[in-house]
């Protein structure tokens, strides 16, 4: 009698090939070779691609939680919106998490209570837990690369207050922390993030100088754009950004193309238009990059410096800012949305459910509610077979123990 098992190999790539990837877990499970299959190869982006789907992760009320868009739904026609499906991710539910980068398939999270960094690896369901030398910090920053030989790393960003008072480097193969010696003339402005793009990270970074003496000093800014090179384990020069910044209040956050190109999402906090652009990258490396503006809208609201991460779909020119919003008539009540922007000034917000109230001040400027959980939304994911040294403390359970 035939079974599973001994269905022609070209075949089952074929059948693995159209499982979406968030149900190729179940699949493995079905026999050990179509385990081993699934862990050789990259299956399931053929049937991601013909629905046109956005997948990808977002820390959501301190969980970890898969999110897939329907970008054929997100404006149709008729003005219809299909929401998105947001699910907690189960491996990783023993844990509460503040903070999630992504980097070549592998994501980096942070604990809530920065006790240690996890990182997991979603398509072979392998985890990495990474201990402090000493201590991590509520206001710590961290990127995730890898250098020329594909040497995954760490860069973690320590402060004093709001500033930077230094910085460290972990290697994945000597499982190991050291200084980096780094004084920059620049600052990266907590709670700015940095995006990793083809191994590096890029952050916004913000330039000060001092004009005039004594009680006529004035401090003025300009903001740019700043790569971390993991090979060379050092700063870039700083790079311009695609919009006049000087002396001007800005919120900036970044995102990934299908890590090739870099998008940059910008805000005036100083006028009250609310004018939302964002660019994209037509060149970029650690020392050079020039802009294409993407899509520019006055939607008439105000990005919240803690949140609003995003991605872009470029076929469809569509923008999607996660920020939290305000519910009128309750004011102590505050709920994560999800901002969907098109040409035209087309605008279409969406409740993704009710932000946890954390009970503790963000250090931010008053205009953002304090202490509530921010919706933040890794650029969009793309597998990998990056192996981890496994090691799995307090039950997080790896699927290569299944």
């Amino acid at each position: 009698m035939t079974t599973i098992a001994d269905l022609p190999g070209d075949l089952v790539e074929e059948i693995l090939s159209r499982v979406p990837m968030t149900s190729l877990r179940a699949t493995r499970s079905t026999c050990k070779k179509w385990n081993s299959l699934s862990k050789n190869q990259i299956f399931g982006k053929k049937a991601t691609a013909a629905r046109k789907q956005f997948m990808g992760f977002m820390m959501k009320d301190s969980r970890l939680c898969s999110i897939e868009f329907d970008l054929q739904g997100i404006r149709n026609d008729d003005g219809n919106f299909v929401d998105p499906s947001i699910k907690q991710v189960s491996i990783l539910n023993q844990v509460e998490v503040s903070k999630v980068f992504h980097c070549d398939g592998l994501l980096l999270c942070v604990l809530e209570d920065n006790s240690r960094l996890l990182v997991w690896n979603p398509y072979l369901g392998q985890t990495r837990w990474i201990q402090p030398r000493n201590t991590f910090m509520r206001h710590d920053r961290y990127a995730l690369g890898y250098d020329k030989n594909r040497n995954h790393k760490i860069l973690r960003i320590f402060y004093v207050i709001d500033r930077v008072s230094g910085f460290e480097i972990y290697d994945f193969s000597s499982n190991s922390w050291k200084d980096l010696h780094v004084t920059p003339d620049w600052e990266i402005m907590p709670p700015r993030r940095g995006v990793s793009l083809k191994g590096n990270t890029y952050f916004p970074a913000q330039k000060r100088t001092i004009a005039g003496v004594g009680t006529r000093r004035i401090i003025k800014s300009e903001d740019f754009l700043v790569c971390f090179d993991f090979t060379r384990e050092r700063f870039g020069p700083l790079l311009p950004l695609p919009f006049h910044s000087y002396n001007v209040r800005l919120f900036v956050s970044l995102s990934c193309v299908r890590d090739e190109q870099l998008a940059v999402l910008y805000q005036r906090l100083d006028t009250y238009d609310g004018t939302v652009g964002f660019c994209v990258t037509d060149k970029i490396d650690p020392n050079a990059v020039s802009w294409n503006m993407f899509l520019k809208q006055v939607i008439g609201f105000t990005v919240k410096p803690c949140a609003g991460s995003f991605f872009i779909d470029q076929e469809k020119k569509v923008a999607v800012v996660f920020d939290i919003d305000v519910y009128k008539k309750v004011k102590e009540c505050r709920y994560q949305t999800a901002h969907i922007i098109g040409q035209d000034g087309y605008l279409k917000s969406v409740n993704i459910g009710q932000a946890r109230d954390l009970g503790r001040t963000t250090g931010v400027p008053s205009s953002v509610v304090k202490g509530f959980c921010f919706p933040l939304v890794c650029s969009s994911y793309v597998p990998s077979l990056v192996q981890l040294q496994i090691n799995q403390p307090q039950g997080i359970r790896n699927e290569s123990d299944d």
